[in-house]
């Protein structure tokens, strides 16, 4: 039974009291992706996976996961809370109670449907109540990472808003929360405590923990803690908890999202088992998925940042709140040292332009609210560099590319990764692939989103992505956007990813600069697929009328060949014998001497005249292959070569020839 709020003020109004962050978020599950079961069990999954992969990230360790679901049966759930099976005694008290008139009826209803359609003969025999009998599953995930510090543990995993990503930093969670929702969703629908493994990179134990959480003090409860010896060396965590979920409808979405992941980090290896209960014959629903790594490059790790000036605009607090915090000792360094893009010339002009009252060795603790205020309308209203992005850790062009091919095996892929731009004051980097073709992809768009390298399934028709990809004018690329398989991948990253909603699941349109930022993106990224289609075009007409020459050689040199030999056997040559008063063609008539000669030798034949014809027709395709790239400046003939004239000022080192090419570099002075 719940608790009573607690009341603050026993003497005033009843009814003003107060929850703890556990109770809050136990009411407003949806906020934190617990709406149903199914979606609980995939935001479980979700989180824990997310969290082992900071985890070997952080210690520079190539991830590999290890993921598992299993199916709790009714019986064996009720032997884990230390129930026994209970005989009925008054079936009537049962929801599932069915009277033999009810009984016949039902049968009556059904019989009818199985007669108008053959389909819904079986669909519900059970009466509508098996499908909504509860569904338990344990969750396992076991990671290499850098694992947790024993006495840490119970704060970090039964405690709301507790946690180690806060700050101005590029992170896959922010609050402190999605493990322990699995807790606090795990204590509301099974009552059973999550059990952990940890230990430290060369830690000689390993730490175990069962515990839960107290909803109402928002404190860790535990059951159990012990220290068990650690022979193999083995460091990381293994989180495991039992909760009531859906696996038949969040099936795909589980699968989709480890395969996304799996393009996002390529670096990272995932096992996924699905295990059906042992009470059940049949294991054809059984899943053994490996995804294995692709590359050893891991991305740099996220650093923590300063401000950007412009945060003074989305938060009027800022100001004060680091004027209270800083340990600079005047105000030029306040500025220069707490924001970013801010030197001490910057500075400088800044306090200048603030005016009358204050001063550049100002001390921080004497500027009033009324000066913070004005500080805060400056920073707001003035004019600063974009940040750099070197304290973000995107997945990279490289990784994002490995990731696809591996996954997806396009036929053509093309990426780019735009400058870092300011957005709400943090500093923001986009990066985009698209790609033509591939496996299990559908004619169409196939939009695929990522923010922190984290894929996000759901709320895709409102992503600003998805808007971006609806709105351009594909026909211009050569693409067509209803019959050709086009992959779009965007991933965005930034120490705050402004999400809409309380799901967390996508990004409004509404934001002008990252919708820029993305449009420009996809625009490259399908510039550049439109190069390689009209090169594969040309290339391919090419070919084609190759082909087309080819097939009229045979008899051409047929004909040729016997023009010549009845050349070569008449009295006098053909410049001779066709001459009617005057010459019809201007006629070398040593080359026709030569050439019918040759004839009568047997130098020339059908086979040479074929042959040579062979040799142009490749010669003129090279030459008009030449020309295209000479024209788009794409895959050559596109460096800039300088030709000095040879005179007696200028002396040169010995010549280098090469398959293409012969030059010469000039001597020094100091060496002639």
């Amino acid at each position: 039974m719940p608790k009573k709020p607690t009341n603050l003020n026993a003497k005033g109004d009843k009814n003003l009291t107060q929850k703890s962050p556990a109770e809050f978020f136990q009411d407003n599950k949806g906020i934190a992706g617990f709406e149903n079961a199914g979606k609980s069990l995939y935001t479980t999954l979700r989180e824990f996976i997310e969290n082992a992969l900071d985890a070997a990230e952080a210690i520079g360790t190539l991830p590999e996961i290890d993921i598992a679901v299993e199916e709790v049966s009714v019986s064996q759930y009720e032997s884990l809370i230390g129930l026994k099976a209970h005989v009925r005694l008054d079936d009537e008290l049962y929801a599932d109670f069915e009277s033999d008139k009810a009984k016949a009826k039902r049968l009556a209803q059904e019989a009818k449907k199985a007669a108008k359609a053959a389909s819904a003969a079986s669909k519900r025999g059970g009466g509508g109540k098996r499908d909504q009998a509860k569904c338990f599953y344990k969750i396992t995930v076991k990671d290499n990472g850098k694992g947790m510090q024993h006495e840490d543990i119970p704060n970090m995993l039964g405690r709301v808003l507790s946690g180690t990503k806060y700050g101005v930093r590029q992170t896959r969670g922010k609050f402190g929360l999605g493990s322990k929702m699995a807790l606090i969703w795990s204590k509301q629908t099974t009552g059973l405590p999550i059990r952990i493994r940890s230990a430290l990179p060369n830690q000689s134990f390993i730490s175990e923990y069962a515990l839960d959480i107290d909803i109402e003090k928002n404190e860790p409860n535990i059951h159990k803690e012990a220290k068990l010896p650690n022979d193999d060396k083995w460091h990381g965590a293994e989180l495991s908890v039992t909760i009531e979920g859906n696996w038949t409808t969040y099936r795909q979405y589980v699968l989709s999202y480890l395969r996304q992941l799996a393009i996002v980090t390529p670096y990272a290896q995932f096992r996924f088992r699905f295990v059906t209960s042992a009470a059940t014959t049949s294991t054809a629903k059984d899943i053994d998925i490996v995804f294995r790594r692709r590359t050893d490059i891991m991305p740099a790790l996220p650093t923590v940042t300063k401000h950007h000036p412009s945060a003074a605009k989305e938060n009027m607090l800022l100001i004060k709140d680091l004027l209270s915090q800083t340990r600079e000792k005047n105000l030029l360094n306040f500025l220069h040292k707490e924001f970013t893009c801010i030197n001490k010339d910057h500075s400088s002009r800044l306090i200048q332009e603030l005016g009358y009252g204050f001063d550049t060795d100002m001390h921080p603790s004497e500027v009033t609210d009324k000066q913070a205020t004005r500080i805060q309308q400056l920073l707001a209203d003035a004019r600063f560099d974009d940040p750099d992005g070197s304290c973000l850790s995107p997945a990279g062009e490289y990784n994002l590319r490995l990731g696809i091919m591996k996954e997806l095996g396009p036929e053509w892929i093309a990426s780019f990764c735009a400058p870092a731009l300011a957005c709400g004051g943090h500093p923001l980097v986009v990066e985009a692939c698209v790609s033509l073709g591939g496996r299990e992809v559908k004619p169409g768009f196939n939009v695929f989103r990522f923010a922190n390298r984290i894929p996000l399934l759901f709320e895709g028709g409102n992503d600003v992505v998805t808007r971006c990809v609806q709105r351009l004018n594909w026909n211009t690329y050569k693409i067509d956007k209803n019959n050709d398989k086009i992959g779009v991948f965007v991933s965005i990253v930034s120490t705050k990813i402004p999400f809409k909603g309380t799901s967390k699941e996508y990004i409004g349109d509404e934001n002008n600069e990252i919708a820029d930022a993305v449009d420009k993106a996809i625009k490259q990224c399908a510039l550049q697929l439109r190069g390689k289609i009209v090169r594969a075009q040309v290339a391919k007409d090419r070919k084609a009328r190759k082909k087309q020459l080819a097939k009229y050689i045979p008899d051409v040199a047929r004909a040729v060949f016997a023009m010549l030999a009845a050349a070569a056997d008449a009295d006098e040559p053909p410049s001779k014998r066709a001459r009617v008063g005057a010459a019809l063609w201007k006629v070398d008539e040593k080359w026709e001497t030569d050439v019918l000669e040759r004839a009568r030798e047997g130098e020339v034949s059908e086979a040479v005249l074929r042959a040579k014809l062979e040799e142009h027709v490749q010669r003129s395709d090279h030459e008009q292959a030449l020309e295209f790239a000479m024209q788009n400046n794409k895959d050559g003939l596109s460096e800039l070569m300088y030709l000095v004239p040879k005179t007696p000022e200028h002396e040169y080192l010995p010549e280098i020839r090469s398959g293409s090419c012969a030059f010469r570099f000039l001597k020094a002075a100091e060496l002639r």
